[in-house]
């Protein structure tokens, strides 16, 4: 059984049906899809979804033999864990409680959770405390219906390393918490790369492949549309380290497909990052 290698959903056309997407990912190779629910209405409705409709979908996944086994949630950006909103506070955590419904009727096993307390709002000791409280809730929703939640390491300060992760994990105390680590992002705020991933090796549910700029005194970084070998990722060193330290899960290649036109572009930017990241990866002995 080789390492499974998947592709995000927005790295696909937008306007397919999830067979569709399903079967683009297949026909490029890829073993798993990982489903998008940002803080956009059209992809938080997903957390509405009827039976009908979330059978539709593992019926498509069955029959395609595509995976989808973890979801990207980035909807707490909109409404944080740690938003000092009453409102948007019990939204979270009435969000976070759907899409671990919607994760166990459609087998998915990962949740990945933005690592912010809140984004559109000051942050402060308060949104912190909010922030651990609530997750801690989450946590336990998670075990009651065997879903792992995963925190990313995001673009930032408030989790952008697996570093501040594993304080986290440790002040949460859940067996059903990990971690997502995005190259890039890791990448981005100059952290050690060795003493991320051999401390947070036992940690980590799945992985990110994505390029970044990094993050300067005079540059807030870029960590999104950063073609592959462009950026401040040293991929040599990442691989190495991931070897090293026997990371033997899988890898999900992050991309976003609004700047094609088609989707023979679309495809063709996918292939060129396979292109890239492939050798590099089978060089290492990972694949």
């Amino acid at each position: 059984m080789k390492r499974p290698i998947g592709i995000y959903e927005k790295a696909t056309p937008k306007d397919m049906t999830w067979e569709q997407r399903l079967r683009f990912a297949k026909d490029l190779g890829f073993d798993f899809l990982e489903m998008s629910i940002d803080e956009s209405d059209a992809r938080l409705e997903r957390l509405e979804w009827t039976k009908e409709q979330r059978l539709d979908l593992v019926r498509a996944i069955y029959e395609t033999n595509v995976r989808i086994p973890s979801i990207c949630f980035s909807g707490h950006r909109r409404y944080p864990l740690g938003s000092a909103d009453a409102e948007i506070e019990a939204k979270s955590l009435e969000l976070m409680q759907k899409c671990i419904q919607l994760a166990v009727d459609l087998g998915v096993r990962v949740i990945q959770l933005a690592g912010y307390d809140v984004y559109y709002e000051e942050k402060s000791a308060a949104t912190r405390a909010r922030f651990i409280k609530n997750l801690r809730q989450a946590c336990d929703w998670a075990e009651q219906a065997q879903v792992m939640l995963a925190i990313e390491i995001m673009d930032d300060p408030f989790i952008n390393s697996i570093e501040k992760y594993l304080a986290v994990e440790k002040e949460i105390d859940s067996p059903y918490l990990f971690v997502y680590p995005d190259t890039g992002n890791v990448s981005a705020w100059h952290n050690d790369l060795w003493s991320e991933f051999y401390n947070g090796h036992r940690s980590i549910a799945a992985l990110h492949l994505k390029d970044t700029c990094a993050v300067t005194e005079s540059s807030k970084g870029q960590f999104r549309d950063v073609p592959f070998g462009k950026g401040c990722v040293d991929w040599n060193q990442v691989f190495s380290v991931l070897k090293r330290s026997n990371y033997q899960g899988p890898f999900l290649i992050e991309m976003w497909s609004e700047n094609c036109q088609t989707v023979e572009e679309t495809k063709a930017a996918i292939q060129e990052a396979q292109g890239f990241l492939y050798p590099l990866i089978e060089e290492a002995g990972l694949w």
